[in-house]
C-alpha cells in the first residue's frame, strides 16, 4: 500500500537564502562544519525543509543524503514548522500510565497532524516527549510555556479553544 507522503509549504525569502548563503560561506572550509551550518540555517528558517537541506548539501559539497541524515538522527532540528502554539505532551512512565497516550491521540485526532508536524495554518505543533518532571500532575502537557496537568481526553476542547480564541 502507497504511503501518503505529507507536503510542507516553503516560504523562505530571498533575505534568509542570503543569509544561509553567508553562514555557509563562513563555513565552507571548516572540519566539520555541517552541523554548525545545520544549526544557524536552522535558526534561520526555524526548521529545516528539503530546500533548505539541499542549500546546504549544494554550499558545503557534502550529498543530501547526508544532510538529510543528520537533520533526522539528531533531535535538535526539525523538518516541520513549529506552530505558534507549541503543544509537548509527555509519555514518560508515570503520564503514560495515566492516560497521556489517550490525551495524545485526541489531540491528532482534533489538530489532524502527527507528532513532529504543524498545522496547516501554522497556528499549532505537536510533539510527545519523554519526561517534563511534572509527575505528580500526571498526565501533563504543555502548550507554549503553558503546564496543564491531571488531564483527560475531555480537557483537550476547552485546552485548544482558549489557543483558538
Amino acid at each position: 500500500m502507497a504511503e501518503k507522503k505529507g507536503t510542507v509549504p516553503f516560504s523562505g525569502t530571498p533575505e534568509q537564502e542570503a543569509q544561509l548563503m553567508q553562514v555557509i560561506a563562513q563555513h565552507k572550509e571548516d572540519k566539520g562544519a555541517l552541523m554548525p551550518v545545520m544549526q544557524e540555517a536552522q535558526d534561520i528558517y526555524g526548521y529545516l525543509p528539503i530546500e533548505v537541506q539541499t542549500m546546504i548539501a549544494k554550499g558545503l559539497g557534502v550529498s543530501l543524503e547526508e544532510v538529510y541524515g543528520v537533520a533526522t538522527f539528531y533531535s535538535q532540528f526539525s523538518l516541520y514548522p513549529k506552530g505558534q502554539y507549541k503543544i509537548s505532551v509527555c509519555l514518560g512512565t508515570a503520564c503514560y500510565v495515566k492516560g497521556a497516550g489517550d490525551v495524545f491521540d485526541r489531540l491528532v485526532q482534533k489538530l489532524g497532524i502527527k507528532s513532529g508536524e504543524c498545522t496547516p495554518d501554522g497556528k499549532f505543533s505537536l510533539e510527545a516527549c519523554r519526561c517534563i518532571g511534572a509527575c505528580g500532575l500526571a498526565p501533563v502537557m504543555t502548550v507554549n510555556d503553558d503546564v496543564y496537568g491531571k488531564l483527560t481526553v475531555d480537557d483537550i476542547d476547552e485546552i485548544l479553544g482558549k489557543y483558538n480564541a
